[in-house]
């Protein structure tokens, strides 16, 4: 071993042995302030079923592969506010925020969290600043700066932390006083920072002493007192696993999907007006003939109807080809979309976005059409280029009803060589199979639904859509 290398080892023992004594000193410094804390402190806990209907899950600017959401954690989701009504104030909320944002270890007891900022200008909080927050034991918690407003901040956690989810710190005006709030919608980062905080409950004592000793230094900051107790309120919500996303959604797929809020459409819309063969653009046109109605409005429970539900919920589609991962509670226009392609025996991620739902009457040809539909835009990194459009519609005067789907696209620029030749050979192939088996998909999920009464596809809150094994390839063409 060479005298740098000793040098190397010796300075990492050093780190080591000083992060284990500040452990426990800070351990046991933190408890005795718990302790001895003369802070009234009202608690609630609750246990709710169903998911967290709260904010959550929210847009993190910077590298999304960095970000550790609540899909990517342990154990149930849970929301915890700590609020202190402030009396008699000198700071109004917008000073009482920049003072806490410009240095937060103003507030934060030391000895059980120190703020270092790791990237950005000290004295600032500004949108992608970083921040490693030295906690008392064997673990750090890296968190970005999501968002800032005049009267709050938001961070978000990163890899490592040993939670994941975010955290809001704001301030507001109620009546003569000032009201200072954080509020955190996290799960434990991993099943052992879920054993250390759910069953063995220290770090949840520890947690609550450091927030409600940043209330009352925040009351302090702002030069007015606490009125009453510090507030501590915990929601559990057991069923959330984070992001509506469905259980059984791979980490690879739930790190793809949290960066598509980042990506931007992988061509230029106004190439789509004209767009046709003479503009290197493929224009498909394919459409499924569904049981007729009576002439006039669509019937309860019809064949319209239960193809609309169906469009809507994106059961359509062959899971061995592609299925789609999405947040069922986001508004469908300007959802992102996760579609995982199978091609050559792999898996693709291929991001997309609704670009407009449509719920009209129109007429096309002299005739009346009650048409229900939304159609997407490929995001960098598809394979593809160009929108599809999907659309339930039936003609009013006639009582016909049809599933179409409308498609302009072409081949993206793909980097890895093998991907691009294979794709150059099979891809068209494949558009052409995935719509004639989403047209045969269709005709026969309209047909169960009439047959068993069921007009309306339920979703179950399931984001990877569970829709049969594929077809033959001598499926049914789709004219």
């Amino acid at each position: 071993m060479t005298a740098g290398q000793v040098a190397e080892r010796l300075y990492d023992l050093t780190l080591r042995a000083r992060a284990t004594a500040r452990w426990g000193a800070g351990a046991s410094l933190a408890t005795w302030r718990y302790a001895t804390r003369t802070t009234r402190v009202a608690r609630d806990t609750r246990t709710i079923s169903g998911d967290d209907r709260g904010p959550s899950d929210r847009p993190v600017g910077g590298d999304p592969t960095d970000v550790q959401t609540r899909s990517d954690g342990a154990g149930p989701s849970l929301r915890r506010r700590y609020a202190v009504t402030i009396a008699g104030a000198r700071m109004s909320a917008a000073e009482l925020i920049d003072a806490i944002a410009r240095d937060p270890n103003a507030a934060s007891p030391i000895e059980v969290s120190r703020f270092v900022k790791t990237s950005g200008l000290l004295g600032e909080m500004v949108e992608g600043d970083e921040y490693l927050v030295w906690l008392p034991g064997p673990w750090n918690g890296p968190v970005r700066v999501a968002d800032r407003t005049p009267t709050s901040f938001r961070l978000a956690t990163l890899r490592g932390h040993m939670e994941a989810g975010e955290i809001e710190f704001r301030a507001r005006p109620e009546g003569d006083d000032l009201v200072f709030e954080i509020e955190s919608v996290a799960r434990s980062g991993s099943a052992a920072f879920w054993l250390v905080y759910g069953p063995l409950r220290v770090a949840q004592e520890i947690q609550l002493h450091m927030w409600a000793h940043f209330c009352e230094q925040a009351a302090r900051i702002a030069g007015g007192t606490a009125r009453g107790r510090i507030r501590a309120t915990t929601l559990s919500y057991p069923d959330d696993h984070g992001g509506d996303l469905a259980p059984t959604t791979s980490r690879r797929a739930r790190r793809a999907f949290a960066g598509l809020q980042q990506r931007e459409l992988n061509f230029d819309p106004r190439e789509l007006e004209g767009a046709g063969p003479a503009t290197g653009w493929t224009v498909d046109d394919h459409r499924a003939v569904l049981p007729a109605e009576a002439p006039g409005p669509p019937e309860e429970g019809g064949s319209w109807e239960a193809a609309r539900d169906l469009v809507a919920h994106y059961r359509f589609a062959d899971p061995r080809l592609i299925e789609a991962v999405y947040r069922p509670g986001d508004a469908l226009e300007g959802r992102n979309m996760l579609l995982q392609g199978r091609f050559l025996g792999m898996t693709f991620l291929l991001g997309a976005r609704v670009a407009a739902v449509r719920d009209e009457e129109r007429e096309v040809d002299g005739r009346r059409e009650r048409v229900w539909g939304w159609s997407y835009r490929t995001l960098e990194g598809h394979l593809e280029s160009g929108q599809m459009d999907f659309e339930a519609v039936k003609v009013v005067d006639t009582g016909e009803v049809e599933f179409r789907i409308h498609a302009v696209s072409r081949r993206a620029h793909i980097r890895n060589p093998v991907i691009r030749i294979g794709f150059h050979l099979l891809g068209r192939h494949l558009q052409l199979r995935f719509a004639r088996l989403a047209c045969a998909r269709m005709r026969s999920l309209v047909a169960e639904a009439l047959a068993t009464g069921r007009g309306h596809a339920r979703d179950g809150g399931v984001t990877e859509v569970d829709v049969p094994a594929a077809g033959r390839p001598d499926d049914t063409e789709a004219s």
